[in-house]
């Protein structure tokens, strides 16, 4: 079977199905590929469904007109042609790869055996939903959990684990929990948070292997020796971009694959969005700067054919984003908190025990020497607030709980604009908790 449309997008994650709608609003034909037996999902919602707050369902994004499950396996570039794995070929004019990341399946021992490519049992990736599915059918109540990583996908498996009473251990080889997202302070405040939880937190501990009995997972072996018991074991040690497709196609791929201002891959018919692009030496990862190269490609397939203006209306290009990065760890209680179906932030709540912790962050939390720093701490309801100020001008910060002022603060940082001299708006930016 053939099928023949202006726009095909591979992927059918936040950016391929954001760029997918936005064309069919605009009239432009678009194939959405997804590969996933599952309707196209909000990823970043996860570990809400393994928690047991949210249904499969509930986290499902609003699919396209035209949708086709399958694996891309082949690109064309001649012909412009994609093969899927049933043998279905499809023919494009533009081709736009939304591919997405894979997990990092770490070199460690007992892991993979001689011939076998299958995860032991007991052992899970954390980035599908059939990866949530599976850990959610074989965790119980005092299941033994370990977690290898404590990254932002970490944190998050552990506290939906711990929710749903497994007895969790989360081991980190760095010295803190979310080092690339928090500072010092901030990542106290989740360790602080995880452990009232029950969650045991073991930093600057490094995993060396997996002990297996008749292909089943029983225990993680720590480089010190020490073994800890496992009947589950969840690989959070973060994610590469998923680039083999482009690279199997001839296209430029550094770190990911590698676009312009335009998002235009080496060959001027292929594109690329979300975390499979490098723009500008940078891979994001991220859900907000995925989103932002979705409505700008949006706008640059709208216009008028190659070379000449874009439509009305439509964006000009992509020139990088100062995204912030929030999340909210949350369960239970009010469903306020965790980021809405179109990977956008909603309320948050107060932090404690079994309710939800919001965290922001965004630019540089690390103050270069002449820099100046705001800090307001209250550790008694485990808030915190900090930004960095460099020549009169916001260019980073970090808070930790009632993110109130979060909106205030990203709007004063993506402007640039120079502060007043007095410091007191800034003050106010920190204090007022106005709404975000």
């Amino acid at each position: 079977m053939t099928l023949n449309t202006r726009v095909v997008v591979i992927g059918a994650g936040l950016a391929g199905v954001r760029l997918a709608r936005r064309l069919g609003e605009l009239g432009v034909p678009a194939v959405l590929v997804g590969e996933e037996e599952h309707l196209p999902y909000n990823r970043v919602l996860l570990a809400e469904v393994l928690a047991g707050r949210y249904a499969p369902e509930v986290i499902a994004l609003p699919a396209p007109e035209r949708l086709v499950r399958g694996r891309a396996v082949c690109i064309d570039r001649a012909g412009r042609r994609v093969q899927l794995a049933d043998g279905t070929e499809i023919a494009y004019g533009t081709l736009v790869l939304a591919t997405g990341s894979n997990p990092v399946l770490p070199p460690l021992r007992g892991l993979f055996g001689p011939g076998r490519t299958e995860l032991p049992q007991g052992v899970h990736a954390f980035r599908t939903m059939g990866d949530c599915l599976g850990l959610s059918a074989a965790v119980r109540h005092g299941t033994r959990a370990v977690v290898i990583g404590g990254g932002l996908l970490g944190v998050s498996a552990a506290r939906a684990l711990a929710r749903r009473g497994a007895q969790v251990v989360l081991a980190q080889q760095g010295e803190r929990l979310m080092e690339r997202q928090l500072d010092p302070t901030a990542s106290r405040l989740v360790l602080r948070h995880l452990t009232e939880l029950g969650v045991e937190v073991h930093t600057e501990s490094r995993v060396r292997g997996v002990r297996c009995v008749e292909g089943a997972v029983r225990s993680v072996e720590m480089a010190d020796g020490y073994a800890l018991g496992a009947d589950l074991v969840v690989l959070a040690c973060g994610v590469h971009p998923r680039v083999g497709l482009a690279r199997d196609a001839g296209l430029a791929v550094h770190k990911g694959v590698i676009v312009d201002d335009e998002l235009r891959t080496s060959d001027p018919h292929v594109r690329a969005v979300g975390d499979c692009a490098q723009h500008d030496g940078q891979v994001y990862g991220l859900a907000a700067p995925a989103l932002e190269q979705a409505e700008a490609l949006a706008g640059l397939l709208a216009g008028t054919p190659a070379g000449a203006a874009p439509a009305e209306g439509a964006a000009p290009g992509y020139r990088g984003t100062r995204a912030l990065t929030r999340l909210t760890l949350s369960s239970g209680g009010s469903p306020g908190g965790p980021l809405g179906s179109d990977g956008r932030p909603g309320p948050g709540g107060r932090p404690g025990p079994g309710g939800p912790l919001d965290l922001a962050a965004f630019g540089e939390q690390t103050p270069l020497p002449g820099d100046d720093v705001v800090q307001l701490t209250d550790a008694t309801r485990g808030t915190y607030r900090k930004v960095v100020v460099r020549d009169d001008r916001l260019v980073g910060g970090v808070l930790v709980g009632e993110l109130g002022t979060v909106g205030a603060l990203a709007r004063a940082w993506e402007g640039a604009e120079p502060l007043p001299a007095d410091g007191a708006p800034l003050l106010h930016l920190l204090t007022n908790d106005g709404g975000s």
